[in-house]
């Protein structure tokens, strides 16, 4: 499924609709060149799922936890090597929360095996074209619910 995004308000009303259908155990891959809006992304992800504190990019931490209506986990696994060592990440992916990763490619071997791919390419300073894949049943009905 495509999606033109030509406002950051746009980009913040598809955040929303997948915060609300977020369940926990949900993993949900951000791919994207630099820029392209991952950390944006995540951060309204994180609003919606009822996060106060300010969401940023953990490209230092690699993972940073929140607390919201589900817990959140955004992980930024840009300065890890390809095929990097495990960091625990199934206690992530099968814990209580919800995950979101930016540069997912980084620990594709460590990935479970369905999650739902956000991939965001810069078009315009305000414009992106937004590409999600459902990979398992259930995201294929939470893409089913955003149509």
């Amino acid at each position: 499924m495509k999606i033109t995004i030509n406002a950051l308000q746009e980009m913040e009303e598809l955040a929303q609709k997948l915060a609300i259908n977020a369940e926990p155990n949900d993993v949900i891959l951000l791919k994207g060149d630099l820029g392209a809006g991952k950390t944006t992304f995540s951060q309204f992800f994180g609003k919606a799922l009822g996060v106060e504190r300010n969401i940023n990019s953990p490209t230092f931490n690699i993972i940073k936890s929140y607390q919201g209506r589900l817990p959140f986990h955004h992980m930024d696994c840009y300065r890890l090597e390809e095929d990097g060592e495990d960091l625990g990440f199934d206690d992530y992916f099968y814990g209580e929360g919800v995950t979101l990763i930016e540069w997912p490619q980084m620990i594709e071997d460590f990935l479970p095996d369905t999650y739902l791919v956000i991939d965001i390419s810069y078009v315009s300073p305000t414009s992106r074209e937004v590409t999600l894949e459902a990979n398992g049943i259930r995201y294929e009905r939470v893409l089913e619910e955003l149509v």
